[in-house]
């Protein structure tokens, strides 16, 4: 079963390039965060045309929004408005595998604005706040099997940034967010998918700004995205890849889709 997570940045924009990834991909599910649409305008017949026939979304008009698309079925769906916040952050199914039940959770976590210091900055506080509520929501389920994935917004690891010591005080880099992405990683013992197969001391990255005319010649990227998964899941991870390309290609989005493939069907 291959899982894609992908900050698309506007789905309707850009549903030429979703075309074109499916078309080079072939994903059995495709987690979007960043629609950008409400659910009454959200492109359901142009999203089925791809060869999902299971769509559920949660949409927002020009700002945050989540879906999930599958070629397979989509049960126990729930949405969850994250600290009542009335954004549209989180979405998730249950999928029915050889292996039982697996929880499928798509988060689109808030970004925290400039300024890393949540006494001035609300977006910062917000994003904080959200990841511990991640955190006090998984820690219950240690039984279930799990994949989680999203556009988390922190690069928690030293080479998940260009440059770990310029951006220690950066927003998505510093050490209270690590620090309380780390706690959420340790709450089920989480697997990184990406890092199971490439070393920490490896450069890796999901995110080039826009501001880089050239992002790959810079490459001062950052590794935003995420698909982790429960330990009882961990013999059944196969492959992880980045489509880092994806950011180079006719109005891009600012993060490329990632994929982790597991033996689940």
């Amino acid at each position: 079963m291959k899982i894609i997570s992908w900050n698309i940045n506007s789905l309707r924009l850009r549903l030429p390039l979703l075309k074109k990834f499916i078309a080079q991909a072939n994903p059995d599910i495709v987690c979007l965060q960043e629609i950008k649409v409400s659910d009454v305008e959200f492109p359901l017949l142009e999203v089925k045309s791809l060869g999902f026939d299971f769509v559920e979304f949660f949409g927002e008009k020009s700002y945050n929004g989540v879906a999930i698309f599958s070629k397979f079925p989509l049960i126990k769906t729930e949405k969850i408005d994250v600290l009542f916040y009335g954004h549209k952050r989180h979405i998730s199914a249950t999928l029915a595998t050889k292996l039982g039940e697996v929880d499928l959770h798509n988060f689109y976590v808030p970004a925290g604005g400039d300024i890393p210091d949540p006494g001035i900055n609300d977006k910062f506080d917000h994003k904080l706040k959200f990841i511990d509520w991640m955190s006090e929501f998984f820690a219950p389920q240690k039984n279930k099997k799990i994949i989680m994935v999203g556009d988390m917004n922190i690069a928690p690891l030293e080479h998940d940034v260009w440059s770990h010591r310029q951006l220690l005080d950066v927003v998505s880099h510093t050490p209270i967010e690590v620090e309380k992405m780390m706690r959420l990683q340790n709450t089920l013992n989480w697997i990184d998918t990406h890092r199971f197969f490439v070393p920490e001391n490896e450069k890796l990255y999901s995110w080039w700004s826009y501001r880089a005319l050239d992002p790959f010649k810079s490459n001062r990227g950052r590794r935003l995205d995420h698909i982790w998964t429960t330990p009882n899941l961990e013999s059944r991870i196969k492959t992880a890849k980045i489509y880092k390309d994806f950011r180079i290609e006719n109005q891009p989005s600012d993060h490329v889709p990632i994929e982790t493939v597991f033996d689940l069907l």
